[in-house]
């Protein structure tokens, strides 16, 4: 809470954690019920006074909510990331009111460790002891990825629940530890579904189109921003039918599956990056969230706030 001194003519403002008998108002809850290393979170908070902002600060990671008209309640996506130990973790809140008052309250939320499975494969001796040239091919698309990771957009691109890319099986779950050929062990970090080549792959969400091209262990890979730092990548597709800049929405067509890049077989990998973690889209596809709409009114109560 902050509290107003009028000194020479200057408004000198302090600000201190909100008193413990007024954050009785406040609630918070978050899905899913039990959170593990990798999970995607959706976080509510309701807020007994009104307020124009509300931000949070979890796990090291700084995120906005939007206010969700039609329920009162204050919405973020966040996330545990794959290394994130057993715990329990306080969540930083600050909202700021109409008249610029500041009011911060913490919360504790328990992540739980999760083991994941592990699996052998075999791929072709190239993916696991790439040439001089491949080596440089591979630095060239670190340097391309990593470029296309810094454009997120700030504000929320997505909206409502995430349906899923292709109607088929899961494959593989995310999160588990393979080894290629007896000795490169690396961390699964998406969701395979078991489809042939040529299926139509659809975008989970609306958002942007920031990367749609051919990479080595990728194949053709095509990243979409849904802002604040939420990005899906649809791995090993065949063809594209998006291009980079595209603005995409969600169930729309982006690509072809395939067996490009490093694959054991045609399949569609399906990753969700948040702030640079990567989460389990599993997970995401199975959360219930703000309909769509509900971030235009924010901007609308937004503006009619500041006017």
């Amino acid at each position: 809470m902050r509290f107003f001194f009028l000194v020479a003519g200057s408004l000198l403002l302090l600000c201190v954690h909100l008193p413990a008998a007024a954050a009785a108002g406040w609630t918070l809850t978050y899905a899913p019920a039990q959170i593990v290393n990798g999970s995607p979170v959706v976080i509510r908070v309701t807020i007994p006074r009104f307020v124009r902002s509300l931000t949070g600060v979890w796990l090291g990671h700084e995120f906005r909510f939007d206010f969700d008209e039609r329920a009162k309640v204050w919405t973020a996506l966040a996330g545990a990331g794959l290394e994130t130990k057993a715990g329990s973790y306080a969540i930083e809140l600050d909202a700021e009111t109409p008249d610029g008052q500041a009011i911060s309250w913490e919360k504790e939320i328990p992540v739980r460790w999760r083991r994941y499975p592990r699996v052998t494969l075999k791929v072709p001796e190239r993916y696991t002891a790439p040439s001089a040239e491949e080596q440089r091919e591979i630095e060239q698309d670190k340097k391309i990825k990593d470029e296309a990771f810094k454009t997120v957009s700030a504000g929320r691109e997505w909206r409502g629940n995430f349906a899923t890319p292709v109607a088929a099986k899961i494959s593989e779950v995310f999160g588990v530890q393979r080894i290629f050929n007896g000795t490169v062990g690396a961390t699964h970090q998406g969701l395979d579904f078991r489809v042939p080549t040529g299926t139509a792959v659809a975008a989970v969400n609306r958002g942007r189109v920031i990367l749609a091209r051919a990479l080595f262990f990728e194949g053709n890979c095509v990243v979409i921003d849904h802002g604040q730092g939420l990005m899906t990548l649809y791995l090993h597709l065949s063809k594209f039918l998006v291009a980079e800049g595209d603005e995409v929405r969600k169930g729309q067509r982006i690509g072809l599956s395939g067996g490009t890049g490093r694959a054991t077989g045609p399949h569609l990998h399906l990753a969700v990056r948040w702030q640079g973690e990567y989460l389990n889209p599993q997970v995401l596809l199975g959360l219930r969230l703000p309909d769509a709409g509900d971030s235009a009114k924010t901007s609308s109560r937004k503006k009619q706030t500041h006017n």
